[in-house]
Order: structure tokens, then C-alpha cells, then sequence
């Protein structure tokens, strides 16, 4: 473990402390540094402008079954976490290990760890105990791979997911997803594991990579049956024997298409993976072709799924028109995806911004919107989504909650991706029609985005925004002065010391 970390680089993993950490993990021997920074390569911004990148791991780990997560880092961040996982509806206790600079230093945190560990690790109650550690223990080269791998029979998962790491919580799903089929595979090939559930499928299965709208999978396994196959689990799973099944399936469909560490231990298993979804009607059947080819079905099967499916989709897609010029921007990963349903659909669609990273499973969206005049933006920054807006004046803003704030300031309809847009199908006849009527209410609303705006003119915005006798002085120039003045000291001080 590294010596001590300094209070200031243990307050936060922003600004000039975030580099702090990230060289500490580095000297601390921290082997996920190097691991993250190959599979989830950093954009222009250095730490993520969206929620706690570990909410993402922790988010993997309560939703399922069996699964117990202790989390080790600032209590601030805990609390956070937390706040945020129960906010979307985790039902089950997460667990904490605290420390302070003496336990941290010690060493007494990773035996902390190690008791909560031992405590918790019941075969009756658990399949898995997961170990998260933040930010300041990750710095501080906390060596979660010391912990035992099983105890009992419950298997121990110790991931770092820093926020210095880690670029997006989307991504970090994937830290824990790969970790898990890491574990899985290799129990696999030790010998017999357990069935999913509902059995093992008598028809051959494709794995479906990445979070969906629970309706997803079932259209899609309806979209597979005439070619004779059937959607298995999606990973993140609900419960660890649904691994095995995944890790089973002989081709993977990146429906996300950044599961970096999860497509790795699926090729190490030899799987195929298939880039992108059935989405739109073009999508479905690009995508029914490279399923079909890569189980080698025949033609008149192959046919035969596109046949059973496309009118249907061509026909809701030409049911509920979407006209009007839409900005899509988000940090979930189905940006791309999103962006061509709404071409598809009729929209005008300049602009997509992604958090997540260009990947070759991205591949077939990419050419696909770019071949019809959309500008693609990979870890695109909160700056570039908001430049986008300004510069196109869409009818309509789909992105994060900045964005959506920043539309409603300029009295343009918005929707936040996360909650209203990613939270519903997109997948068949079912996503067609569901994202229109969705899109198609908020830019309705256009003209009483106007009248707020009207009616809200001259009560100030900012600083002065209300109502005042004296109208208060904005300080940030003139704060944002003094900051600046003060990192450059810094630097210039630890320059001097060889820091």
C-alpha cells in the first residue's frame, strides 16, 4: 500500500487533486489504471460531467439477486451513492467499510475490508460479496485482489472504479460486468456450473451486451424465432448463474457497444460479437443479416425473420412521423442508437453526443447517420452538446440535465435522455412507436416554452436572477481570477519541488 495521501488530493477527485490520485493509483501499483486506461480511453474533459462514474458498478451489483455490495471510500461519496442508487429504486442495504488517514496508512482498512468480507459472506443469503473501492483507497492502493476469492462457496469481487479511472458510469458497469465473467468463465472451465433459472435453452441463444427497456429482449427474441434462435440473458444479469448461460451463447450482440472488458471475456471464450441493433427498419435488417451469418442460418431463414418483421416496423415508423430538427446527446451509451430511430422516424438530426468512446462495434451506427449528414460526437463534453444546441437551434434538445436546463433557458423544448428517452423500447414496431409519441408531445409544447420565457423576462438570471432591492454584483470573474492565480502558483511550487 502508498504512503498517505495528501487531504487535499483526498477531498475530491476533481481539478488539480484528481491528478494527485491518479498518480498515487499509478505508484501504488494499482494494475486497474493501466487496464482502464485502454479499455475506456479519456476524452477532451479528464473526469467524467456526469454522476459518480462508480454509480454504475454499484448499480450492476443491486440489481441482482444474491448479490451483496460494500463500498470503501469518503463518506460523502458513500452517501451519494447510496442517496442516488435508492433515488432509482435499489431495494436492497449497501454496505460500508469507513476510514480515516490512520486506518487508511495502516493498512487496518484492507483488514476492515477483509472482516466485512468474512462477516458477510453467507452461502445461505449470497451467491457473490462485491467490493467497490472510490476514489481516496483506490489512490491509496488498497489491494482488493488480496481479499479472498471465495469463502464458503460465495464468490468475492473486488473492482476499483474511480472516478479518476473510470470516464462515465456507463462504463463502469461494464468494470464489474467483465469482472463477473471473468470469474464465471473461469469456473466454467473447471467443470459443470449451475442452469439459469428457466433452464437451458434448446435453441441456440444470442447473448444480448448492455441495460435495456425490459421489453427489448422479448421483441428481439420474437424477432430471432424464425431463424430457429432465441435471446439469452442480458449482461449486466439479475443473478449470477445467468453468467454461465451468457458465456454459453456462441454469439453476442453488443446492443452497447463500449462493454469493452465484456466483449474481451467473450472472445476469450470464443464468441462472435455482432455491432450494433435492431433498430429502425434499416438497423433490423443489417442486424438480422450479421446474427443470421454469424450462426450460419440459412437464407430462406434469414429471410424469413426480415419478412416477419419489417413491414411491421415500416409501418409504425410511417404511422407516427416525427418531423422537426433534433439534438441528441446523453452519457448511457444508446446515443447512436437513439439518433437513428429518429431519422428514421422522419427527424432532422444534426448533432449526436456521446459520453462513451468510439468503439468497432459502433462501427455500422457510425456510417450509417454519418452517411446521412449527422455530426457524431465520441466523449463529447458538456461544452460541445451546449455549442451544438446554440449553433443548430434544434425544435427539440434531447440530453442531460444541463442541457435540458440550458434549452428550457432559451425557451427550446427539451428532454432528458436518461429518464424519458432511454427509459423506454426501442426495439421493433414498439420503439418506433413509443419514441415518436414521446418526442413528438414535447416539441407540441414549443409555443408554451415561449410564453414562460416571456413571462419570466427581466427577473435577472444567474447571480441577479429574482427579485432585489439592490441588485447583488456577480463575483465569478472576478473569483474565477483569483483561482486561476492561485493554480498557478501551485504549480510553479510543486514544479520547483520535482512533484
Amino acid at each position: 500500500m502508498s504512503d498517505a495521501v495528501t487531504t487535499e488530493a483526498a477531498a475530491s477527485c476533481h481539478g488539480s487533486s484528481k491528478t494527485a490520485l491518479r498518480e498515487a493509483a499509478t505508484k501504488a501499483g494499482s494494475e486497474a489504471m493501466e487496464r482502464y486506461a485502454a479499455d475506456y480511453p479519456v476524452g477532451p474533459h479528464d473526469q467524467p460531467q456526469s454522476m459518480c462514474p462508480a454509480f454504475g458498478s454499484l448499480r450492476v451489483g443491486l440489481r441482482m439477486r444474491r448479490t451483496a455490495t460494500i463500498l470503501s471510500g469518503s463518506a460523502c461519496c458513500v452517501y451519494g451513492l447510496t442517496f442516488t442508487s435508492h433515488f432509482y429504486g435499489a431495494k436492497r442495504t449497501v454496505g460500508y467499510v469507513p476510514f480515516d488517514s490512520e486506518s487508511l496508512v495502516t493498512g487496518k482498512l484492507f483488514e476492515d475490508l477483509r472482516d466485512a468480507v468474512h462477516q458477510i459472506a453467507k452461502p445461505a443469503d449470497y451467491d457473490a460479496v462485491v467490493v467497490i473501492n472510490l476514489c481516496v483507497p483506490t489512490a491509496s492502493g488498497v489491494p482488493l485482489r488480496l481479499l479472498p476469492k471465495s469463502i464458503d462457496g460465495v464468490r468475492i469481487i473486488g473492482i476499483d472504479v474511480p472516478g479518476f479511472g473510470v470516464p462515465t458510469h456507463a462504463e463502469a458497469k461494464d468494470v464489474l460486468a467483465g469482472a463477473m465473467l471473468a470469474y464465471a468463465r473461469q469456473e466454467a472451465e473447471l467443470g459443470p456450473v449451475m442452469a439459469p433459472r428457466t433452464g437451458r435453452s434448446q435453441v441456440p441463444t444470442v447473448t444480448l451486451l448492455g441495460e435495456m427497456f425490459p421489453v427489448d429482449p422479448i421483441s428481439i427474441g420474437r424477432m430471432l424465432e424464425p431463424m430457429g434462435l432465441a435471446a439469452g440473458p442480458v449482461v449486466p444479469t439479475r443473478e449470477w448463474r445467468e453468467l454461465y448461460a451468457a458465456l454459453d451463447s456462441a454469439v453476442v450482440a453488443a446492443i452497447h457497444p463500449f462493454y469493452t472488458a465484456s466483449i474481451r471475456e467473450m472472445q476469450s471464450a470464443g464468441r462472435t460479437i455482432v455491432g450494433s441493433a435492431p433498430v429502425g427498419r434499416d438497423g433490423t435488417e443489417a442486424w438480422l443479416e450479421a446474427i443470421g451469418q454469424a450462426y450460419a442460418v440459412p437464407r430462406a431463414k434469414i429471410d424469413a425473420a426480415k419478412n416477419a418483421i419489417l413491414p411491421a416496423i415500416t409501418g409504425a415508423l410511417a404511422g407516427m412521423p416525427i418531423k422537426g430538427r433534433i439534438t441528441v446527446s446523453g452519457y448511457e451509451g444508446s446515443e447512436l442508437l437513439v439518433a437513428r430511430l429518429l431519422v428514421e422516424s422522419g427527424a432532422d438530426v444534426p448533432y449526436v453526443g456521446t459520453a462513451c468512446p468510439k468503439t468497432p462495434w459502433s462501427e455500422p451506427d457510425r456510417a450509417w447517420l454519418e452517411a446521412r449528414g449527422v455530426r457524431i460526437q465520441y466523449r463529447a463534453s458538456l461544452e460541445q452538446d451546449l455549442e451544438a444546441m446554440r449553433e443548430l437551434a434544434p425544435d427539440l434538445a434531447i440530453g442531460t440535465t444541463p442541457v435540458v436546463q440550458a434549452a428550457k433557458e432559451r425557451g427550446l423544448p427539451s428532454l432528458y435522455f436518461t429518464n424519458l428517452i432511454s427509459a423506454r423500447p426501442l426495439m421493433g414496431p414498439a420503439g418506433a412507436g413509443s419514441l415518436a409519441q414521446v418526442v413528438m408531445t414535447a416539441m407540441a409544447n414549443k409555443g408554451r416554452m415561449h410564453e414562460m420565457k416571456a413571462f419570466f423576462e427581466g427577473v435577472g438570471t444567474g447571480a441577479s436572477a429574482g427579485i432585489w432591492q439592490d441588485l447583488p454584483k456577480d463575483r465569478d470573474p472576478e473569483l474565477r481570477q483569483q483561482q486561476l492565480v492561485q493554480l498557478k502558483k501551485r504549480a510553479k511550487s510543486e514544479e520547483a519541488i520535482g512533484c
